[in-house]
């Protein structure tokens, strides 16, 4: 039997212990698949110097897949107690009985990939008080108040941060266990002048408390409000947009659903069948790594427990492959890549990034750098309607926007009620510059300052 293991410095290994029993109860003829997990979370929000809300909570759950003769069955349970245990796998095995047969379902087996180890925990922060994260949340709240004459209020400071362990054992051999935490603060803010106002949020995130840093979240969220103050409706016409590093991560974001193996063989991806093609300016080079631990979704393990990898999806322009869990492989007739992922022990996997970025453009080529290579445009800060105005399977790409105008360089006056279109073929296509500014921010992809050329604005 092949075994992949992480090590766990007895932290989960009384997980990976559970998990070996109940896989353990496997009847012949059957495979099967145990993912445990428990977590505690912290969030605190404070509003107008006082807290507002405060929740701490612990969670532990089950998740059990149980494959005989290529038919799946699943089932779950939030509690570990040995009571449900069983239940939990009889579940899973009658859910069995009631689907299809398919010649494609299977559990994943070692496929002698070694993992990176990569270290994604905090020691420090189960030990941190309470009164200290609430203390954080409240002095937040309080700095963004008067960190200028314009903010007229502060919509709500928040602190959070999560600790989570798991393990998967199978019947196939796979053998893995994670730990990781992560903290975040954010905060909302309403500036004015006059009878004009303008909301902005900033955030910082970390995988601890000490890495938290609510200067930045303050300073974020107020450039971000004030610097739209007077905006006036944008013009009309064909400019190149630079979207900042919030904007290209959801960017990013949207084009890693259609690199999903899943999505391909659906025929829900504008790269369907695209693979050794020209989908990409030439200076386009797109990875998703989860063995980069500055990655808010890095892993030692995918939601299968094979061991994650580097994956080019897209060379200098050039596509080179998608993203496949064991059964999407088998459905495309190649090997998993290593990118399942799951929604928690109530859910089953599925092909998906984990933590793609792009190739970065030449050192000190930040937001500024970006700006004054583009010389004149549209600076993009925020987008409304990405999830009615953007097809990844037609690629059509259509949202409203605010930002600044860009001239000789530089940031102008604000704008406002902008439409911003092209299709994500095109844009893709029609990269201008990258920049290496790359930002982990809590999403399947990194954020960097992105300028595309020749797309369509539509304003005044």
């Amino acid at each position: 039997m092949s075994i992949a293991t992480e090590r766990t410095d007895g932290v989960t290994e009384d997980l990976l212990a559970l998990a070996e029993r109940v896989a353990g109860w496997a009847d012949a003829g059957e495979e099967v698949e145990v993912y445990v997990a428990r977590g505690t979370e912290t969030e605190v929000r404070a509003y107008d110097g006082q807290v507002e809300s405060l929740t701490s909570a612990t969670s532990a759950g089950i998740g059990i897949r149980v494959v005989v003769d290529h038919r799946l069955g699943f089932a779950w349970a939030g509690s570990l107690d040995e009571s449900v245990l069983g239940e939990t796998l009889a579940e899973a095995r009658d859910n069995a009985r009631f689907v299809t047969a398919d010649e494609h379902v299977q559990l994943a087996v070692p496929d002698g990939v070694e993992a990176v180890p990569v270290d994604l925990w905090d020691e420090g922060l189960a030990s941190v008080p309470t009164a200290r994260k609430v203390e954080l949340a409240l002095a937040l709240e309080a700095q963004a108040r008067t960190a200028d004459p314009r903010i007229r209020q502060v919509d709500a400071a928040d602190y959070g941060d999560v600790a989570l362990e798991s393990a998967l054992v199978s019947t196939t051999g796979i053998r893995s266990s994670s730990r990781k935490t992560s903290g975040y603060l954010s905060v909302g803010v309403i500036a004015g002048e006059g009878e004009a106002s303008q909301t902005g949020g900033g955030y910082s995130v970390g995988r601890g408390f000490d890495g938290l840093d609510p200067a930045r979240a303050c300073d974020d969220a107020v450039t971000r409000a004030v610097r739209l103050l007077g905006a006036i409706k944008g013009p009309s016409g064909r400019s190149t947009v630079v979207f900042d590093r919030r904007m290209a991560t959801t960017l990013l974001s949207i084009v890693s659903s259609a690199l999903s193996g899943e999505a391909v063989a659906k025929g829900r991806s504008f790269f369907a069948g695209r693979i050794g093609e020209q989908v990409g300016h030439p200076g386009l080079t797109l990875v998703d790594d989860p063995t980069d631990p500055r990655a808010y979704g890095a892993a030692a393990y995918d939601a299968e427990g094979l061991a994650c990898r580097r994956n080019v999806l897209i060379d200098s322009g050039v596509l080179q492959g998608y993203l496949y869990d064991t059964v999407s492989g088998s459905r495309a007739g190649v090997a998993s890549t290593g990118s399942a992922v799951r929604g928690g022990f109530a859910g089953t996997p599925g092909p998906g990034c984990r933590a793609l970025t792009l190739a970065p453009g030449p050192e000190g080529y930040d937001e500024d750098g970006v700006l004054a290579a583009v010389g004149e445009g549209l600076f993009v800060q925020s987008m409304t309607g990405v999830h009615s105005g953007v097809n990844p399977i037609s690629g059509d790409f259509s949202v409203g926007a605010e930002g600044l105008m860009i001239r000789d360089g530089k940031l102008a006056e604000p704008v406002r009620e902008i439409t911003v279109a092209s299709t994500l073929q095109r844009m893709l296509l029609s990269l201008v510059a990258v920049g290496a500014d790359v930002e982990w921010l809590p999403s399947v992809a990194a954020g960097q300052t992105l300028a595309i050329g020749d797309m369509q604005i539509s304003g005044a």
